[in-house]
């Protein structure tokens, strides 16, 4: 059999549909599940107020976050004439905190308007406009004219707006384009349709804008890296041609040293006998540096440096291992990945931002690995403050790799080592993870060294993956070029491979997900690797680092655990994603800690609740009881139906869930309403009406109205690919759910004739289905339907080739896609089921695909993974899996692999209905092949056993 031989056209559901919004007026706060304390502190006044950019501080200076009018158009349209309302600047639009909290659609662009007056200058000055980061596009205009242009959502930039400036009122505005995944640029685990480990977008400007002025010459960037074995600092400060630079290093407010030199030379200032920075001693040097004319001071900033290095090299017994200062120092990390349930990509306030690393600091750990983000200039200055490590991942190539990604990637890479380059927190470079967009090894690993040879360079944190044990791909060649090797292993760590002159780390472990009621993201649902109880993870935990000493006695450098906050779906975190519950106590971590960081400087003073460790079952059951003695209020039942959940009891959970849905009443809460999309599974109800009606403003609740429409309505008429339905009956029984119930007719209706090359009614549905609905499809897939459809009507009787108009490749796209749903969504269940001796709850899964994607594409994964899991281990669910599969999803075409799983069939399948299918195989193959021994005898066999 042949999984992946699959010719069968199924076009993904992505979100890019345009919808209507209400205007806004005022701003407030969104609602949203959950929020962390600093939530409340966030208003239009305060918006992020601290200076942004703490490594080329100036004091004149203009904050441009607060409330800008925004609106929403189409990618093709022209600039808006009005606006749809108010948009909090620099809370990402898809954010409560935005104020909005709207998708932004691929086919759509995201407009800023605002106004501001020109800042006071002298002669000569010039105006800067900075921004921090704008994901993806961003186009800016001054008084209607273009003064510049970014791409990319991670990086600053900075632009010259003196010529455009008028005096008194100026208007500026921001077009944005976001595509998400649908790009060719990096978008990080941002997606159009978030689950397990992939998050909302962010999309517009999520950092801050500010205005400075500066002197017509003026210092424009500083590069600095120390040489603690040389007792100085290398310094480069790039401006104006023709001026000279003074800089000068300060020790507790004293200045200690100081070098002149022309610009953008580099320049060495000596630090005699420096005090070397660390995690435990986290000490900076304050620097001034001043552009001059002769003795006259032009332009000035202030800074700050460290002195620390970074470096690979063997111990006493030879051991590679990870230095710092010199020194072996164990890498003691966990996975950030810096959301925000309120803030998205944006934490709520400058005390949050610190906060997350204050708290990891106090948990113990040395180390962030920065995982697939790129922060605010601000969150690396807290960590040189506070004493933290920082492994910075590369953000990863659209990973599908179109055309134009590979230079997307490289030149936003580049940005950020330049960018990134100063602070002394940073001491690794990360540039792929887990094959994600994954080429260039070799060739990137060592642009890397080169243009940075003071760190070291991670080439491929997970290039070898282990789940449970099992590797889930080979990888010649492995960490070619970089400074270490890095396994990933969940949920168990384990050491990575011995190279020569390579450091060895466990570059991700862990993932233990842990269930806090009313604290997450999504009631009822705690994704994680595993799964444990509040009372058990400090047990768990506790082995794992326990491990992670063995393996240090045995070259192990570093590890980094998953995760230290709860992400959305993810609950495997350390800390609630509101930032509220520490699971396991401050105290008791840093306990855990101490074999491998027995330094850890001073700690942090941060508050949290300590988990509550009563068994979740016995919590239900008392909580059971209370409902069997009469206690109904609709507080209790939510929190009943969340509980069953997470105790395994369904039936419960059905049950609770929907006495407490038919309770709620209008004007629904936004809470009301997520719980309601929730638990909705069918037409009937009552959660369904609601669906339907926010459908009409939300394009995701509107798939998930299709996908239950497709399930409970059009499905039980379609139960095979052989089916013959009655359209017509079946377009009746959808007509009562409008757009949503005939967009999904359509679908179904235009794959399922493409699927039996009934090329008549493959035309009489696609046409329709793209006139109306091809808006809502990514341009690759509306071109390979497009394709087929002009095929057939020119005439052809052939089948439809499998080549569309534009080049794409309808098969290649099946196998990559259903590839992505493996590694994402059903990899992690098929693993945690065989390591417990359990039977994956595949209806659980395929609710999990159609959430994401769609019912079409979740059976056919689900489908083919029963068969990889029934494999050898239960024979006769394999037969019956294969049968399954065969019937749906095998190409008729592949006539021997046919054979083969009749074959199977006959030898392990005792049901008459499942055999009879079997021979109804083998006499097709027999009849198109008459005089195939192999065919006659598995027909022969076959009609015998019947």
């Amino acid at each position: 059999m042949k999984p992946n031989s699959i010719k069968t056209l199924i076009l993904v559901l992505t979100l890019v549909f345009t919808m209507k919004a209400q205007a806004q007026k005022g701003w407030e706060m969104k609602p949203v599940t959950i929020q962390s304390r600093w939530a409340k502190d966030v208003s239009p006044e305060n918006a992020l107020k601290e200076y942004p950019r703490p490594q080329m501080a100036r004091g004149n200076w203009t904050n441009l976050n607060g409330l800008w009018d925004y609106a929403i158009t189409a990618k093709n349209a022209a600039k808006p004439l009005t606006y749809e309302g108010q948009i909090l600047v620099p809370y990402p639009l898809e954010s409560a905190l935005s104020g909005v909290k709207r998708e932004l659609k691929p086919n759509q662009n995201l407009w800023y308007k605002r106004t501001f007056k020109k800042p006071e200058t002298k002669s000569g000055d010039k105006i800067k406009l900075n921004f921090g980061a704008v994901d993806y596009e961003a186009t800016v205009f001054i008084n209607g004219q273009q003064v510049g242009k970014h791409e990319g959502g991670y990086t600053e930039f900075v632009l010259d707006i003196t010529p455009a400036i008028k005096t008194g009122e100026n208007e500026m505005v921001v077009k944005v384009f976001d595509p998400t995944g649908e790009g060719v640029g990096p978008h990080g685990k941002q997606v159009l349709n978030p689950a397990n480990i992939y998050y909302t977008p962010t999309s517009g400007i999520w950092q801050t804008v500010w205005m400075e002025v500066v002197p017509a010459a003026s210092i424009s960037s500083l590069y600095m890296t120390p040489d603690i074995d040389k007792g100085l600092l290398n310094i480069a400060a790039n401006g104006a041609a023709g001026y000279t630079v003074e800089v000068s290093a300060l020790a507790d407010g004293k200045v200690i040293s100081t070098v002149k030199g022309a610009t953008g030379v580099n320049l060495q200032l000596p630090v005699k006998n420096a005090k070397l920075w660390s995690p435990a001693s986290p000490y900076l040097y304050d620097l001034t540096v001043k552009l001059k004319k002769g003795n006259t001071v032009i332009d000035e900033v202030k800074s700050y440096f460290g002195m620390r290095k970074t470096s690979v090299a063997k111990d006493s017994k030879g051991i590679d291992r990870i230095m710092l200062n010199n020194k072996p120092y164990y890498n003691l990390g966990t996975l950030d990945q810096g959301f925000w349930p309120e803030g998205l990509y944006t934490a709520p306030t400058d005390e949050a931002l610190a906060f997350d690393i204050r708290a990891i600091k106090a948990m113990g750990f040395n180390t962030i690995r920065k995982h697939i983000k790129v922060e605010p200039a601000r969150w690396y200055y807290h960590a040189d403050k506070l004493g933290m490590l920082v492994w910075q991942d590369m953000v990863n190539p659209n990973q599908g790799l179109p055309e134009g990604s590979k230079e997307a990637f490289e030149k936003g890479s580049k940005e950020i080592l330049v960018q990134l380059h100063n602070y002394p927190s940073i001491t690794t470079w990360v540039l792929f993870n887990e094959k994600w967009g994954q080429y260039d090894q070799e060739r990137l690993t060592k642009w890397i060294k080169t243009t940075d040879p003071s760190r070291i360079v991670n080439g491929h944190s997970g290039e070898l993956l282990y789940v449970n044990e099992q590797l889930r791909s080979p990888a010649p060649n492995a960490y070619v070029a970089a400074h270490m090797t890095d396994v990933h292993a969940y949920p168990d760590p384990m050491n990575s491979l011995k190279q020569d002159g390579k450091a060895q780390v466990c570059g991700e472990f862990g993932g233990i997900g842990v269930f806090i009621p009313d604290h997450q993201w999504l009631a009822g649902s705690a994704w994680g690797y595993i799964q444990e109880k509040p009372a058990a993870l400090k047990a768990k935990y506790t082995i794992m680092n326990q491990h992670l000493k063995l393996f240090e006695a045995d070259g192990m450098s570093g590890s980094i655990y998953t995760q230290p906050f709860d992400v959305e779906g993810e609950q495997n975190g350390l800390m609630t994603y509101d930032r509220e519950v520490v699971k396991i106590p401050f105290a008791e971590l840093r306990k855990i800690h101490s074999q491998l960081n027995p330094d850890m400087g001073t700690i942090p003073d941060v508050t949290a609740k300590d988990a509550d460790l009563t068994e979740p079952a016995q919590t239900y059951s008392t909580m059971l009881q209370q409902y069997i003695d009469g206690k109904r209020d609709a507080a209790f039942l939510k929190k009943m139906a969340m509980m069953a959940g997470q105790t395994g009891d369904k039936a419960g959970s059905a049950r609770f869930g929907a006495e407490y849905v038919a309770m709620l009443k209008e004007p629904y809460s936004a809470e009301d309403i997520a719980f309601m999309e929730g638990i909705t599974k069918k037409v009937s109800d009552k959660g369904f009406a609601v669906l339907m009606d926010r459908a009409k403003t939300d394009r995701a609740v509107y798939v998930k109205a299709m996908n239950i429409i497709y399930t409970d309505v059009i499905a039980p008429s379609v139960p095979t690919p052989q089916a013959k339905p009655d359209w017509a009956e079946v377009e009746a029984k959808v007509k009562p759910y409008g757009a949503p119930g005939e967009e999904m007719f359509l679908r179904a209706k235009t794959i399922h004739a493409y699927n039996q090359q009934d090329w008549k009614t493959f035309v009489e549905a696609g046409e329709p289905y793209l006139k109306k609905y091809g808006k809502n499809l990514t341009e690759q897939d509306r071109n390979s339907f497009q394709g087929a459809i002009d095929k057939q009507k020119g005439g052809s009787s052939d089948a439809v080739a499998t080549t569309g108009t534009q080049g794409t490749n309808p098969v290649q796209d099946i196998k990559v896609l259903d590839d992505k749903v493996k590694a994402e969504l059903i990899d992690a269940v098929v693993s945690k089921a065989r390591e417990g001796g359990n039977t994956p709850d595949w209806v659980a899964l395929t609710a999990a695909i159609t959430a994401k994607y769609d019912a079409l594409i979740a059976d056919r994964n689900v489908t083919r993974a029963k068969l990889f899991f029934y494999y050898s281990k239960d024979w006769k669910a394999f037969a019956s899996a294969i049968v399954n599969y065969t019937e749906k999803y095998e190409d008729p075409a592949n006539l021997s692999t046919i054979n083969t799983n009749a074959n199977f069939v006959l030898e392990h399948s005792t049901d008459k209905e499942e055999l009879g299918k079997a021979l109804a195989w083998s006499k097709k193959l027999v009849e198109k092949e008459p005089d195939n021994e192999d065919y006659k005898k598995t027909y022969a066999a076959l009609k015998e056993k019947l």
